[in-house]
């Protein structure tokens, strides 16, 4: 939990500042009150209505509320303000792919990627729509320039060894699944993928192990 308190003084001393609000409301975003961050994106908005990181804050909050058609016209107008932002387009491209627009999602995360966008989630997302579209050499490279990007998330090595699965490189697969898991030992999916290559090569015991391992 973050010291909303000492944020809340800040706030105090300055209530005129937009940015006061957009930090405090992050803040209270990442620890679940999200009726309290949405009143503080209001606010920071209020006090500056093109502060653009505070509409794509604001659409994140509206998108775990459940409000999808607020989260977009936020990320929209975001956009519409800095057409350079990478983290709108990343989270409005998030939006897409949950809705089943797949290539108005993948026009965000490639826009975001041309940004030279730092946030993994561009990478991995984009990699995500390769693979279901059966471009798995294109979704490796993806994962590969995520996983360069964050080191210690599972999912994008989980993805990977998908990709390498789906081409028969098994090794590559294993390796991958195992490192999942090396990362994130509550990862089910990853587990479920590693009791795959175990049962690929006929070791019963352990992939029921790993299958274990994934239903806990």
């Amino acid at each position: 939990t973050e010291n909303i308190s000492s944020l809340s003084a800040v706030i105090q001393r300055n209530p005129q500042d937009p940015e006061g609000y957009n930090v405090r409301g992050s803040a209270y975003g990442r620890g679940g009150q999200y009726q309290a961050a949405l009143k503080d994106f209001d606010t920071a908005i209020q006090l500056n209505p093109n502060f653009y990181q505070a509409y794509s804050n604001r659409a994140l909050i509206q998108r775990f509320l459940g409000n999808q058609a607020a989260a977009l016209a936020d990320y929209n107008r975001s956009i519409q303000i800095n057409a350079n932002y990478d983290a709108a387009y990343i989270g409005r491209g998030n939006l897409y792919r949950k809705a089943g627009r797949t290539q108005e999602a993948f026009n965000d995360f490639q826009k975001a990627i041309q940004l030279d966008t730092t946030d993994a989630r561009a990478y991995h997302n984009r990699g995500l729509i390769y693979q279901s579209q059966g471009q798995h050499k294109f979704a490796i490279e993806d994962f590969s320039t995520a996983i360069s990007l964050a080191p210690d998330a599972a999912e994008p090595y989980n993805g990977r060894g998908l990709s390498y699965l789906a081409m028969n490189d098994e090794d590559n697969a294993f390796s991958d699944f195992n490192m999942a898991i090396k990362l994130d030992g509550k990862n089910a999916e990853a587990w479920a993928n590693q009791a795959l290559i175990y049962e690929r090569r006929g070791d019963k015991a352990r992939a029921a192990k790993s299958y274990r391992e994934a239903v806990h």
